[in-house]
């Protein structure tokens, strides 16, 4: 390349962009390497987006970019993307050098998550701290605004939605996994921004004009968070001319983590449903929730219209987490409970805020202001849009609602267990109710419905189990619910307090507000901060919640039952699997399966399995207080309508218009695998598929020879099953079908049907494909051969003998 005095931008543009389609990977970042320190801010500034959307892929996810959620540390290119883009590699020291210059780059609001867009374009400014002094008004109108970024937070930007943006990857290329580049780069920025220890490493690049420059400050008026106040219409608040004030030094020390954990929980949580949306975002709730909160009884707030009167395609965002999503947001709740756990002990207790760094201050107030009500909504909508599988176990839910493991505390985890959880979390179990309560329900609605005898899923129920079976956690959630419903009058007559949040005007890193000692308000306010102030809160030690508990415990029991089933099959088909039944002298029902279970639910599997569920009946009794008295009452009362023939019953289902339609306890069944439906073939006889018994040459071949003699003597046959004498009952045995002919069996209307076309009498020669059939005549011709029998003299003896046995069994001297 020419030196930098001597080529203008758009060449240098043009070359790199030449130069990444053909020249090899390694040579390309070395040259991005030489101009990323060659080159003044003016004319990086050029290629500072093409160079971003080349290694992240675009916001339309039509370029790919470098693939790093599916590239492996075994890629030859894995070390070259990790020295590239470290916090300390070139990447970033191209993000500081344009952040000295004070450049900005837009993102169209388009892009952003749904809620957020349609909030925007309709006039209304959402509870989203990234858009404060961001938001661009282009003269053509709301629809097409954009976002004004700096460098750092348009970087962050662009790597947070390459999380979530769908791309076009070429078939077999999905195998993305924990060691991915891209989940290696979470972590590696999650740890260099927001420490555990230490501080936050200053800028290693400067430059003539100085340290790299923090964004723009916030204006008073514009909260931090936005938490609980309603939105004012944009027109109304012209947000990108306010003006500017006097920066607070300390808070402009962490200004780049507070920058990416912004980004990172707007991008990666803000997606919800329509309902969701409609609930947080209206002004009416978020009117009655401030009046509460402020306790300002004598306001008067009148309804405000809701903003838009748009469809429900207008709102919806058709968005369904991947597990690469939630496994990538399980990673952020982790740290972010381990940074706000390395709080420094004197500064929890520290009532003098001017003493408190802005990193310390940040960790005392992440989780509750930055995370909670967005990972609330977030978590609600996995649980009602997650299949119902094992796969639920990547959701973030429990990781969240266990702080204490992320203490940094080396502690024997069997000690651990016992000693439950430490009294000092019980403000965060309060502050916390409905991730723990409602979040709780939710898990229980989706176990009831859930292959309990799969191990996969029976491992899930007893994880959580035992996370709520901790001593102390019940007591520490009871709790909380006394305090919620504890009657509104006692709380009007308390004094008043005015908790501020920085939803409120205040500011994180401002002077501390008072502290709020009334337990009361702070677990009220978190209900109704999260699911508005007239919901219908239900008790998780409620009776209830309790009748739902008391159908799960049924519900494994059963399941218990029903490994216990397989288990013993398994071993019965273990104990008779021979050498003989390889020519089918085992039972030939190939269709006989417990529907419970999965392939690999047999041997060590069906034992973990029972062990499981053995272990969640024990924690659930101790959640709950159930006695050994009670369980065995309730056992006993469940075993009294079980026995070994109810497992053949049909399930419980009502009579439709269409046939047989499963009740609730039904499809319990169905999927506990207690009872099931007669699986079996029901169309003709000679279509079946090929069974493992049987020579697929001969059963082809004797279909056709069968074919030609019921097309040439069909008629005769009709004749001589049709007469009402001896000949034509004997006919009848012998060439009806016993399929077509079983009149118990209950067939559906269409089977009923299709089946009067093979009823008619016929020949079927293909028993004699069957390799027990086969063995058995090689048998009786050795056997003849003994006794110096010829061929055809053996075969004569063998049709007497079979004509003489299907007599007598007609004649009923024989049991059939």
């Amino acid at each position: 390349m020419a030196a930098p005095a001597m080529q203008q931008p758009s060449y240098l543009l043009a070359n790199l962009k030449m130069d990444s389609t053909t020249k090899p990977f390694l040579q390309c970042c070395q040259e991005l390497v030489k101009v990323i320190d060659d080159y003044p801010a003016k004319e990086l500034h050029l290629i500072f987006p093409w160079l971003v959307e080349s290694v992240f892929g675009s916001l339309d996810g039509v370029i790919v970019g470098w693939n790093l959620g599916f590239l492996q540390a075994c890629s030859n290119r894995y070390n070259i993307v990790m020295d590239f883009l470290n916090p300390s590699g070139p990447m970033m020291k191209l993000v500081y050098k344009l952040q000295a210059e004070e450049y900005k780059y837009e993102i169209p609001v388009s892009f952003l998550p749904g809620p957020v867009k349609v909030s925007i374009q309709e006039g209304v400014l959402p509870d989203c701290p990234l858009l404060n002094n961001k938001l661009h008004f282009p003269l053509s109108g709301l629809q097409t605004l954009s976002l004004a970024l700096n460098p750092f937070e348009y970087y962050m930007f662009m790597f947070a939605s390459s999380l979530i943006t769908p791309k076009n990857y070429s078939l077999g290329q999905h195998v993305s996994s924990l060691d991915s580049a891209y989940f290696v780069l979470v972590d590696t920025y999650l740890k260099y921004f927001l420490p555990t220890e230490g501080s936050v490493p200053p800028s290693p690049f400067t430059y003539k004009r100085g340290s790299v420059s923090p964004p723009a400050p916030r204006a008073p008026s514009v909260p931090f968070a936005g938490y609980g106040i309603h939105s004012t219409s944009l027109l109304k608040r012209h947000i990108s001319h306010q003006p500017s004030v006097t920066a607070d030094p300390a808070a402009q020390e962490i200004w780049r983590s507070e920058a990416l954990l912004q980004v990172f929980v707007e991008m990666w949580l803000h997606h919800y449903s329509l309902e969701m949306y409609q609930k947080l975002q209206s002004p009416q709730v978020k009117l009655a929730l401030l009046q509460y909160r402020l306790s300002m009884s004598s306001m008067l707030c009148q309804p405000l219209t809701p903003p838009g009167s748009g469809t429900l395609d207008t709102y919806q965002e058709p968005f369904t987490p991947t597990e690469e999503h939630v496994l990538v947001v399980r990673l952020l709740v982790k740290h972010l409970h381990a940074f706000s756990c390395s709080l420094k002990p004197e500064q929890v207790s520290s009532s003098a805020h001017s003493h408190t760094s802005p990193l310390e201050e940040l960790k005392r107030v992440v989780v509750h202001r930055f995370v909670q009500q967005k990972l609330y909504v977030f978590l609600q909508h996995c649980f009602g849009h997650w299949p119902l599988d094992a796969s639920f176990r990547v959701v973030a839910w429990v990781s969240y609602i266990q702080p204490w493991r992320y203490t940094g505390e080396k502690t024997n985890p069997q000690t651990d267990q016992n000693k439950g959880v430490p009294e000092k979390w019980r403000f965060f179990v309060q502050e916390n109710l409905l991730m723990y309560t409602k979040l709780f329900q939710g898990f229980l609605n989706r176990v009831v419905r859930t292959d309990l005898v799969n191990v996969k899923n029976a491992l899930m129920v007893f994880r959580v189990a035992k996370v709520f079976a901790q001593p102390n956690l019940s007591e520490m959630i009871q709790k909380g619910e006394q305090l919620f419903l504890e009657p509104e009058h006692v709380l009007h007559h308390r004094q008043h307090r005015c908790f501020l949040s920085p939803g409120h005007g205040g500011s994180f890193l401002s002077a501390r507000q008072p502290v709020v000692t009334d337990r009361v308000f702070r677990v009220k306010s978190h209900v109704y901060g999260l699911e508005g102030q007239d919901c219908q809160y239900k008790q998780m030690f409620g009776t209830e919640l309790r009748g739902t508990v008391l159908k799960l415990i049924q519900i494994i029991d059963q399941a218990r039952q029903t490994a216990k089933k397989i288990s013993d099959q398994s071993a019965e088909v273990a104990a008779n699997n021979s050498f003989m039944s390889w020519f089918g002298m085992g039972s030939p029902d190939l269709n006989y399966t417990f529907n419970g279970g999965e392939v690999d639910d047999t041997g060590a599997c069906v034992k973990k399995t029972h062990e499981f569920l053995e272990r969640s009946l024990d924690y659930l009794c101790q959640i709950f207080r159930l006695n050994a008295g009670q369980l065995s009452q309730l056992m006993a009362t469940l075993g009294s309508g079980q026995d070994d023939g109810n497992s053949k019953q049909l399930p419980d289902c009502v009579q439709g218009e269409n046939g047989l339609i499963l009740t609730d306890l039904g499809r319990m069944q169905v999927i506990n695998g207690l009872r099931r439906f007669e699986i079996a073939y029901q169309g003709d006889p000679e279509l079946q598929p090929i069974r493992s018994y049987e020579n697929a040459i001969l059963v082809r071949l004797f279909f056709k020879i069968s074919s030609l003699v019921n097309e040439r003597f069909g008629g005769h046959m009709d004749a001589l099953c049709s007469r009402p004498d001896f000949l034509g009952q004997l006919g009848r045995h012998y060439l009806a079908s016993p399929e077509a002919a079983a009149d118990g069996r209950r067939r559906s209307p269409e089977t009923r049907l299709t089946a009067e076309g093979y009823r008619r009498p016929r020949l079927s020669l293909r028993m004699l494909a069957s390799y027990r059939t086969l063995l058995m005549l090689l048998l009786l011709y050795l056997f003849g051969a003994l006794f110096s029998f010829g061929l055809m003299s053996s075969t004569l003896l063998i049709l007497t003998v079979g004509f003489l046995y299907g007599l007598l069994r007609k004649c009923r001297f024989l049991p059939k």
